[in-house]
């Protein structure tokens, strides 16, 4: 759920009571991890998620229900999925559901406006059936997480980590996987030397870039940042890769294009005085293998399916120390070669 308090505001301003729903525990098979999170209001309107099926229509039923007291409180369900609510996951989760009434609109107002500025950690404490009262710790970039301790200590995450990307290129393709990536946590800023090639796309976490000179944009890009070049242009391309490479630094380089243009685009390289394990380390051709079809949307469902699939192993395996840099042998492109067996 990108964002919690927000909407929960936003239902208690228009019905006085909102219902916020929180994975603070997962055992075993379970339909979402701790730190999922759904917002309820009293007419059984939800925002986010905590993994649909019998377990978010219990949850869902009960924060009504919890609601119709019209009161500020909270409740810790733990329910084992199958014996409990007939889910076949398997596993056991520990929900925490809180009532929030028009009393308490200031202090959600709050955290709803920490929470737009970028991810923000908080601290409360659980008893009983008390108001939980949460109080702002830090503002770590660590993704939604939740965990409730034996004491009553609750530490929680809010808001979600966006993994720049740099895209080169403004064509069909270029739209489609701006198209595909909008609900997905990354911030792009999109480059073109083309100002009619842009269409009228107004995203929240979209910059586009106007540039006669694209490859000077990788300077002020974060170390963590990916780079995918998809210009009109093969000249182009191989300009913006080598400023990429010789950066040294980005944990994912990909470059539209078939073998024969990686072939072509690897002899060049090594002209310009790259070794080997700097040109091994860029993606040609992108894309999970399997899909075949050209078709711009086709080709931008495989490109941020890899982006997705690469972004989630470096998230579980930090980068560490950016400055220096990605070689062939680190543990990003190991990953990255065993996923995709296109790779160098």
């Amino acid at each position: 759920m990108k964002d919690v308090f927000a909407p929960l505001h936003r239902l208690i301003a228009r019905d006085g009571i909102a219902a916020l729903v929180t994975v603070v525990g997962a055992k075993g098979s379970t339909p979402r991890e701790a730190g999922a999170r759904m917002v309820v209001s009293v007419g059984g309107a939800i925002s986010g998620t905590i993994g649909g099926g019998r377990l978010e229509l219990e949850a869902m039923e009960r924060a009504i229900t919890a609601m119709q007291e019209g009161s500020d409180r909270s409740e810790r369900l733990d329910l084992a999925l199958g014996p409990s609510i007939g889910q076949c996951c398997g596993g056991s989760v520990s929900v925490l559901m809180e009532t929030v009434t028009a009393d308490r609109l200031a202090a959600i107002a709050q955290l709803a406006q920490a929470e737009a500025v970028g991810p923000v950690q908080t601290t409360a404490i659980f008893a009983g059936s008390a108001p939980i009262e949460r109080r702002i710790t830090g503002t770590e970039r660590l993704g939604p997480t939740a965990t409730l301790d034996a004491d009553g200590r609750l530490d929680e995450s809010f808001g979600e980590p966006l993994r720049e990307l740099l895209l080169f290129g403004a064509g069909h393709v270029g739209r489609a996987v701006v198209l595909a990536l909008a609900p997905l946590p990354f911030h792009i800023r999109w480059i073109d030397g083309r100002r009619n090639a842009f269409p009228d796309l107004p995203l929240a976490r979209l910059e586009q870039v106007v540039t006669g000179a694209p490859s000077a944009e990788l300077k002020a890009a974060s170390s963590d940042a990916f780079v995918m070049i998809m210009t009109h242009d093969h000249g182009l391309d191989l300009d913006i890769l080598h400023a990429a490479l010789s950066e040294d630094r980005f944990p994912y380089v990909g470059l539209i294009g078939s073998r024969t243009k990686r072939a072509r685009f690897e002899h060049r390289l090594a002209e310009l005085g790259h070794p080997a394990s700097r040109i091994r380390a860029f993606t040609c051709p992108v894309g999970i293998p399997g899909i075949t079809s050209k078709e711009p949307a086709h080709i931008a469902v495989s490109v941020v399916a890899e982006l997705l699939i690469v972004d989630e192993k470096l998230r579980r395996t930090p980068l560490g120390d950016a400055a220096e840099g990605c070689p062939e042998d680190s543990p990003q492109i190991r990953q990255t070669a065993q996923l995709f067996g296109h790779l160098g």
